[in-house]
């Protein structure tokens, strides 16, 4: 006689057989030190004037660098105090030029783990004889420098500090950028303009979004819309001032 395997079983036999699909994600994510950049007035790599308290920052290699007036190579930078800034990489540094320590497969310094900048290793560990890549004694561990706004209006820094950064253009979450009249996005707890502000988003930093909701209706650089979406635990920013932005799932 005929046996069938109970329909519960048959459900699981099928499931286990379809591979499962990984979750959208922000990006990698790594703990750095992280500097103030200034040098207001300067030039960066890509070509852009430092202005008083600007928005975005410098990574140890060029394989991060967005072109000037772009964010295509963005990071989310978070501090301790809970407050986050999303700015667009437009400056090479510090320390290191060849540096790209967030890539699996390094530039240069392939000895080191990924996540680890060169200069934390040398600051930490000697490693390199405790020099970077120009025979320079390293006497911090930075691995971000963040320009003076980042700084003191976006993470409110009072001093260099550790830092958690997510590199935006590794994620796979659908992805939106900032387009202002010049100043940064108000990043809030809520979907509301009078809800509290936790951080910034720097005109044309990426952002990856994990969903979108219904909130105040409010008009921005980019229109009219009572959308909203949300960036990271308890931060939203409105759609009236992002380009590019789809439609995702509902929080």
């Amino acid at each position: 006689m005929r046996r069938f395997a109970p329909l519960a079983a048959l459900v699981l036999m099928i499931a286990l057989a379809v591979p499962a699909t990984a979750a959208p994600s922000a990006g990698l994510e790594y703990r750095v030190f992280a500097t103030r950049e200034g040098l207001v007035g300067g030039t960066t790599a890509n070509g852009h004037v430092i202005t008083d308290r600007d928005h975005f920052v410098a990574l140890p290699s060029r394989l991060g660098l967005s072109p000037k007036g772009t964010g295509t190579y963005s990071v989310k930078v978070c501090a301790s105090n809970g407050r986050c800034e999303w700015a667009p990489v437009w400056d090479v540094g510090p320390w290191n030029t060849k540096d790209d320590y967030w890539n699996a497969t390094r530039q240069t310094w392939t000895g080191l783990p990924q996540g680890k900048p060169e200069a934390q290793a040398a600051y930490q560990d000697k490693y390199n004889g405790g020099k970077d890549q120009f025979g320079r004694t390293v006497s911090n561990p930075a691995g971000i420098d963040l320009a003076d706004g980042v700084f003191w209006d976006g993470l409110k820094l009072t001093d260099n500090a550790w830092v958690t950064v997510t590199f935006e253009w590794t994620g796979t979450a659908p992805v939106a950028y900032v387009r202002t009249e010049g100043g940064p996005l108000n990043v809030r707890s809520a979907p509301s303009v009078t809800a509290s502000q936790v951080g910034l988003a720097a005109n044309y930093a990426q952002l990856r979004l994990e969903c979108q909701t219904t909130g105040q209706k409010i008009t921005g650089a980019q229109g009219t819309s009572a959308i909203w979406y949300r960036i990271a635990s308890g931060m939203f920013v409105s759609r009236t001032y992002l380009v590019d932005a789809p439609t995702v799932n509902a929080c």
